[in-house]
């Protein structure tokens, strides 16, 4: 299979806040439904680092290392025997606009471009983590403090829902929806002291999400992160309503 994409993912901050479904139900694509873990539904703001980024297998020239901040939440789709766990995105922020328009163009993703930056500084048992955006203006971000150890990732937990979903599926239209795959082993997470959540939903994301402007996170972890790899082949679904 073509690989469309790959990278080094780093020090992967997903803050994690319970919503109500009903918020979540215009942005979700035809043909896949909301993923509920313990019956409730999660969306993400997530921040991290990439590096090494290939396009084709080819290096990217002084744009290969960035950060990415987006919002995303959490779908399952069953076809026939299998279930398919995936993720839609909100939106997707990168410092170039190069990247973001072959993104957008190539594979109908919805990138938009800001002023990013990070600060990572390491202890002797810990390190901080910072990721900034700047929206209208204003510099917004997310901080997480952690121990230099890594653990599993316990089966059935919340960290395990919330990183292990391996499918992307992208809205097209009402009626067309795209599929593809992302390819990483399982992560290795830390245990996080402390964090620091600034980031004005509304003016990111639009009115829907200002209700996370006054939400408190379930919670927030981080992970270590490894080499990821997005497939070329993106699927067209083929709807129920299609095949009749």
């Amino acid at each position: 299979m073509a690989i469309f994409l790959k990278a080094n993912w780093e020090n992967i901050i997903m803050v994690n806040y319970e919503i109500d479904p009903k918020v979540l139900l215009p942005f979700l694509p035809n043909g896949v439904e909301l993923d509920l873990y313990q019956g409730k539904a999660y969306i993400s703001l997530v921040g991290f680092m990439f590096k090494k980024t290939k396009l084709f297998n080819i290096s990217i020239p002084k744009l290969g290392t960035f950060e990415e901040i987006n919002l995303r939440f959490y779908v399952i789709r069953k076809e026939e025997n299998q279930i398919k766990r995936g993720v839609v995105f909100i939106n997707e922020t990168i410092p170039y606009k190069i990247v973001a328009w072959m993104a957008n163009v190539l594979y109908k993703e919805h990138y938009t471009v800001v002023p990013t930056k990070h600060t990572i500084t390491k202890a002797e048992k810990s390190q901080k983590v910072t990721f900034e955006w700047m929206v209208n203006k204003k510099w917004n971000s997310i901080y997480v403090e952690h121990e230099i150890p890594t653990l599993q990732m316990h089966q059935s937990s919340l960290e395990k829902f919330i990183y292990e979903h391996y499918y992307g599926y992208t809205k097209i239209n009402d009626n067309k929806t795209e599929e593809y795959r992302l390819r990483h082993p399982s992560w290795k997470i830390h245990n996080v002291i402390d964090y620091q959540i600034s980031c004005d939903f509304e003016a990111m994301y639009g009115e829907a999400f200002s209700i996370l402007n006054h939400t408190k996170p379930a919670a927030v972890f981080i992970a270590e992160g490894s080499s990821v790899a997005i497939e070329w082949e993106r699927t067209k679904l083929k709807l129920d309503y299609e095949r009749s």
